[in-house]
C-alpha cells in the first residue's frame, strides 16, 4: 500500500489532518488499532478553543458543532466562598471557547472520511515505523488477521505517548519532560441539566472541584481525588454531597442533583517529548505532549499540531520549500510550552496537593485574589484559555 501520508491513529488529531490533507488534494492512509465504536465512545475533552472551532469550520467539519456546540463567553472562579466571571472576549478581543465533546468531534470526522477521503482502517495495528531518516518511511502494520506494510512519503504519529511512532525517534535524539502530580479527577457523567452555564473551577480547602456540562440536559463534573482512587468507592449520593460542599458560596447558588450515569478517574500528568520530528516522521498530540486537564488544552494542541503540518506540507507542494517542514518541531513546541505553562499555573493554583501548608493556602489564595482584582492578570488568563496562534 502507498500514500503520501501515513497517519497513525484515528483521533481528534490523525483524523482532522487526514481531512485537511483531503481538502489540499494530498493522499493519506489512517490507520487505528481500535474499532470504529470504541473511537467514537471514548470520553475525553470537551472545550474548543477559538482556533480549534475555526479550523473545523474552514475544514468543513462544524455542521453539527454550530447547531448543538455550546459557546462559552467565561468561566467562573470559585474560592473562599466567593465567585468571580473571567469575561473572554472583553479581554481577548473577542475570543471564546465551544463546548463539544472530543467524541463528537470524532463522529464527525469519521463519518466525512469515510464519505469523502482516503482510507481509514479500523482495527489495523501499527506494529513498527521503519526508515524514519530516509526518504520514504514504513509503517508495519496487521490488519485483518495479516501483516501488511505501508509505504509513505512522511508518517505522522497521533498514536498517544506509548504508540510506535515516538519509538522511532532513536533514545539518543529523545528527551521527555514530565510531572506526575499526587492526584486526579473523580469525572462523573449525570442525567441533570447544567447547575451553571458556564464552567465553574472551584479551590476548596477539601480540594478542587470542576462543574462543567456535556450538553443541555447532561452535567459532566470533577472532584479531585487521591491519585489510586477507585471510582467504585465513591456512591452517587457522596459525590454530590462533595460536589456541593465544595461549589458552595455565600449566596443563593444550588447545585442540581440527578442520576450519575458514568464514573472514572483520570490521572494528572504533564509530559513533553523533544523533537516532535525525526526525519519523516512527525510526532502530533499526545504522541508528543500531555497536559493536566485543568487548562482544557490537551485536544487543542493536537489540532494546533496538525494544522501545522498541513500548512508546511501545502507549502511544500505549491512553492517546493521545506522551510516551513524543518521548523516544524520548534513551531510547535513554542505552543505546547506556553500550554504546559498555563496547564500547570491552573492546576497549582487551583488544586490542594497532599501535605500543603497554611503557608501554600494563602499563596493560592493571594494568586486567585490577583485575577479577581488585577485587569492584567485576568486578561492573561481569558488570553491563555481562549488558546495561542495556531502558527
Amino acid at each position: 500500500m502507498r500514500t503520501t501520508v501515513g497517519i497513525i491513529g484515528a483521533g481528534p488529531a490523525g483524523l482532522l489532518l487526514a481531512r485537511l490533507l483531503h481538502n489540499a488534494g494530498i493522499d493519506s492512509v489512517v490507520l487505528e488499532t481500535r474499532d470504529r465504536a470504541y473511537v467514537e465512545q471514548r470520553q475525553r475533552a470537551g472545550i474548543l478553543e477559538q482556533g480549534t472551532v475555526d479550523v473545523l469550520r474552514e475544514a468543513g467539519a462544524a455542521a453539527r458543532m454550530d447547531r448543538e456546540g455550546i459557546p462559552h463567553d467565561g468561566i467562573e472562579l470559585r474560592f473562599d466562598r466567593r465567585r468571580h466571571r473571567v469575561d473572554f472576549p472583553a479581554r481577548t478581543g473577542g475570543r471564546s471557547v465551544m463546548v463539544y465533546a472530543q467524541t463528537e468531534v470524532c463522529k464527525d470526522l469519521i463519518a466525512l472520511q469515510l464519505a469523502a477521503g482516503g482510507p481509514l482502517l479500523f482495527e489495523a495495528e501499527a506494529l513498527a515505523v521503519e526508515g524514519a531518516g530516509t526518504e520514504q518511511p514504513r509503517v508495519r502494520f496487521r490488519h485483518q488477521g495479516r501483516e501488511d506494510v505501508l509505504e509513505c512519503d512522511y508518517v505522522v504519529g497521533c498514536d498517544g505517548s506509548w504508540g510506535v511512532a515516538r519509538k522511532a525517534v532513536p533514545a539518543d535524539v529523545s528527551r521527555v519532560f514530565e510531572r506526575t502530580y499526587p492526584f486526579g479527577w473523580l469525572g462523573i457523567l449525570a442525567d441533570v441539566p447544567p447547575s451553571h452555564d458556564e464552567l465553574v473551577y472551584a479551590r476548596h480547602d477539601r480540594g478542587f472541584a470542576l462543574l462543567s456540562m456535556r450538553s443541555p440536559t447532561v452535567t459532566r463534573a470533577y472532584l479531585q481525588v487521591p491519585a489510586d482512587t477507585d471510582a467504585a468507592d465513591w456512591g452517587d449520593e457522596e459525590i454530590w454531597d462533595e460536589l456541593d460542599r465544595r461549589l458552595e458560596t455565600d449566596d443563593a447558588w444550588t447545585l442540581k442533583r440527578g442520576p450519575i450515569t458514568a464514573k472514572s478517574v483520570t490521572p494528572m500528568r504533564s509530559q513533553v517529548h523533544e523533537p516532535m520530528r525525526h526525519g519523516r516522521v512527525f510526532l502530533a498530540g499526545d504522541a508528543a505532549h500531555i497536559v493536566p486537564p485543568t487548562g482544557a488544552k490537551g485536544l487543542n494542541l493536537a489540532v494546533g499540531d496538525v494544522v501545522t503540518f498541513a500548512r508546511a506540507l501545502v507549502e511544500l507542494r505549491d512553492t517546493g520549500s521545506d522551510a516551513r517542514l524543518e521548523v516544524y518541531s520548534a513551531t510547535c513546541l513554542r505552543r505546547v510550552w506556553q500550554a504546559e505553562r498555563f496547564s500547570y499555573a491552573m492546576t497549582t493554583m487551583l488544586h490542594r496537593a497532599p501535605g500543603a501548608t497554611p503557608f501554600d493556602d494563602r499563596i493560592q489564595l493571594a494568586q486567585l485574589d490577583r485575577i479577581t482584582t488585577a485587569r492584567s492578570a485576568e486578561a492573561d488568563l481569558a488570553e491563555s484559555y481562549t488558546g495561542f496562534p495556531l502558527d
